[in-house]
C-alpha cells in the first residue's frame, strides 16, 4: 500500500493539525514504537478493523475493559435499551444501585461504593478520602505504578531511600507533590524505612497489586503482607488501585488472590475502573462504611460529578459484570491467556530469544529478558529496540499488542484457540528471523 492510499496516515495527518500529537491519550500516538497509529473503524469479538479495512487480533481490548470481547450481544442489548430511555439525567437511577450491589457482592472489602467516570477521578478521590479520613497529608506510591494523571500522583522516585518524589509532568508545582513519597516496588526494606521515618504522617499507601504500567509485575506476597502490616500499625489506609486488575484477573479482583495467601487480608480502599464499565466511561472507589461515610453529603470530604452513575454506562457495566460472574468464566479465560504466554515462551526458547512472561485471569505481560522483573528499574533494562521490531512484525501480520514496552496485554472471552495459535505462530516466525540474523 502506498502512503497516498493509507487512510490511517491521512487521518493521522488530519488529527495532528487539530489534536495535540494527533491523539487524545498519549500512548495511542505510537511515539514509543514509531510508525502510524491504526485508526479503528469498527470492532467485533476479538478483532478490530482499521481505516484501510485490515483486520487485527486485538490484545488491548480498550486497555482492559473488553473482557467479553467487542459487541457482546447481552451488553449491546442492555446499552441499546438504556439509550432509548435517556442518555443522562443528573439524578439517581435504580441501575446505579444495582451496579453498586453487583460490585459489592464480589469485593467483600467494600461495604459502600461511589461511582465516578474515570480511573483518574477514582484514584484522585480515594487519595482525598484517605487524607480526609486520617487527617494526614502524606501518601506513598511506587515507582512504575500509574494511578491516573492527578497532580499528586504524577510523581517519580526521588534520589535516595525514602525521599520525596519529583513531578513527572510540567504544570505540577513542587509543593503539590511534596507530600508524595515514592518507593521502589517489592522493596520491603525501603518500605519499612519510609514508615519508620514518616509513619505518623502517612494517610495512605496506594499500590497496583499487579502493576500494568510496568507491563506486568506482581507485588510479591511477603511485600504485600508487609504493606498491610505497616499500614495497620501506623494507622494509614492501604489503597488498592484495581482500575486495571479489578474483575480482570479474578471475579474478586486481585485482592482476592492475596486473601488466599494472607489470612484476613483486605485493603482499606479500592479503586476500580475499566471492566466495571464494560467499555463505557465508568469507574468507582469504595471501602468500609465508616470511611466512605466521610464523603459528602454525609461527611466533610467533597467529591461530585455530573455524569457519575451515567445510565448508559451503568447498563453496560452491569451487563458485563453479570456475564463474567457466570460459572466457569474465569477458568476458561485464564486457561486461554496461559496458553498464549506459554506458546510465546516456547517460541522464544526455540529461537534462543531471552523471554519471560506471566499472566493472571485475562491479563498478561512479557519481557525480552530471561527472568521476570520485580521493579521498574529492572523493567527499564529490557531490549526496547527488539520490542519495537516485535511490535511491528506482529502488526504487519494482523496482530495488535500494546504500542509501548511498558503496557500489559489483555485476552478476552472472544479470543479463540485459532487466534492464540496464529499469534504464537507469528511471533515464532519473527523470533526465528532474529535467530538467523
Amino acid at each position: 500500500m502506498t502512503p497516498s492510499t493509507d487512510l490511517n496516515l491521512s487521518l493521522f495527518e488530519r488529527a495532528k493539525a487539530l489534536i495535540p500529537g494527533g491523539v487524545n491519550s498519549p500512548v495511542r500516538a505510537f511515539r514509543a514504537v514509531g510508525g502510524t497509529p491504526r485508526f479503528v473503524q469498527r470492532a467485533q469479538g476479538a478483532y478490530f478493523w482499521d481505516a484501510n479495512g485490515q483486520r487485527f487480533i486485538d490484545y488491548i481490548g480498550s486497555w482492559g475493559p473488553m473482557i467479553l470481547g467487542h459487541g457482546h450481544p447481552a451488553v449491546l442489548e442492555a446499552v441499546q435499551k438504556a439509550a432509548l430511555d435517556g442518555f443522562s439525567f443528573g439524578a439517581p437511577t435504580e441501575r446505579e444501585v444495582e451496579l453498586a450491589e453487583e460490585i459489592l457482592r464480589h469485593v467483600p472489602s467494600m461495604e459502600m461504593v461511589r461511582l465516578v467516570s474515570s480511573g483518574t477521578e477514582a484514584g484522585m478521590s480515594a487519595i482525598r478520602l484517605a487524607r480526609g479520613a486520617t487527617g494526614r497529608s502524606k501518601i506513598i506510591k511506587f515507582n512504575g505504578c500509574y494511578h491516573g494523571h492527578a497532580d499528586a500522583l504524577l510523581v517519580k522516585a526521588g534520589s535516595g531511600l525514602a525521599t520525596f518524589g519529583h513531578a513527572t509532568s510540567a504544570g505540577v508545582p513542587p509543593e503539590v507533590v511534596q507530600h508524595t513519597l515514592v518507593l521502589e516496588y517489592n522493596d520491603v526494606a525501603q518500605l519499612e524505612e519510609a514508615f519508620a521515618l514518616h509513619g505518623s504522617e502517612i494517610a495512605g499507601l496506594m499500590i497496583e497489586p499487579i502493576a500494568g504500567n510496568m507491563n506486568f509485575v506482581r507485588a510479591s506476597v511477603p511485600f504485600m503482607q508487609r504493606c498491610r502490616e505497616l499500614c495497620t500499625q501506623h494507622g494509614a489506609l492501604l489503597v488498592f488501585d484495581e482500575v486495571m486488575t479489578g474483575f480482570r484477573v479474578a471475579l474478586g479482583s486481585a485482592q482476592s488472590l492475596y486473601a488466599q495467601a494472607i489470612p484476613g487480608f483486605r485493603p482499606d480502599l479500592t479503586v476500580l475502573g475499566k471492566v466495571i464499565g464494560g467499555g463505557m466511561p465508568l469507574a468507582a472507589f469504595g471501602g468500609p462504611r465508616a470511611i466512605m461515610e466521610q464523603l459528602a453529603p454525609l461527611g466533610p470530604v467533597y467529591q461530585a460529578g455530573t455524569l457519575s452513575g451515567n445510565p448508559v454506562a451503568t447498563a453496560c457495566g452491569l451487563a458485563t459484570l453479570r456475564e463474567i460472574a457466570k460459572p466457569g468464566f474465569y477458568e476458561a479465560l485464564g486457561a486461554r491467556t496461559r496458553s498464549l504466554v506459554q506458546g510465546l515462551s516456547q517460541a522464544a526458547q526455540a529461537a534462543g530469544v531471552p523471554f519471560s512472561a506471566d499472566s493472571e485471569g485475562g491479563m498478561f505481560g512479557f519481557f525480552l529478558m530471561p527472568e521476570l522483573p520485580q521493579n521498574y528499574p529492572t523493567v527499564m533494562t529490557t531490549d526496547g529496540a527488539r520490542f519495537n521490531a516485535l511490535f511491528h512484525g506482529l502488526l504487519d501480520r494482523g496482530i495488535y499488542i500494546a504500542p509501548a514496552l511498558y503496557e500489559a496485554g489483555f485476552v478476552s472471552a472472544a479470543h479463540t484457540e485459532g487466534d492464540i495459535e496464529a499469534t504464537v505462530a507469528a511471533a515464532a516466525e519473527i523470533f526465528q528471523t532474529w535467530a538467523r540474523s
